[in-house]
């Protein structure tokens, strides 16, 4: 179970980094001072592409490492 429990996390560490790092910057840059109100118009169609996917990804993968080093603990101790 703990060997089980240790490749699982270390697959779930691998999927959160990976997710992490394809998500882009929330800060616009200066490219969000040139469009100013334009990118609130149209920022919220990103949502449901691709980066309310990976949103979504990186939640679910965040409470599952969350869980999986609980359980590792409880087992260890």
């Amino acid at each position: 179970m703990y060997g089980f429990l240790v490749t699982l996390l270390f697959i779930n560490t691998l999927g959160l980094i990976i997710t992490i790092l394809l998500q882009s910057g929330k800060s616009a840059g200066l490219s969000g001072v040139i469009t100013g109100g334009a990118e609130q118009l149209f920022g919220k169609q990103k949502a449901r592409g691709l980066e309310g996917v990976l949103h979504r990804v990186t939640i679910v993968l965040g409470v599952t490492f969350m869980v999986i080093t609980f359980l590792l603990g409880y087992i260890v101790s």
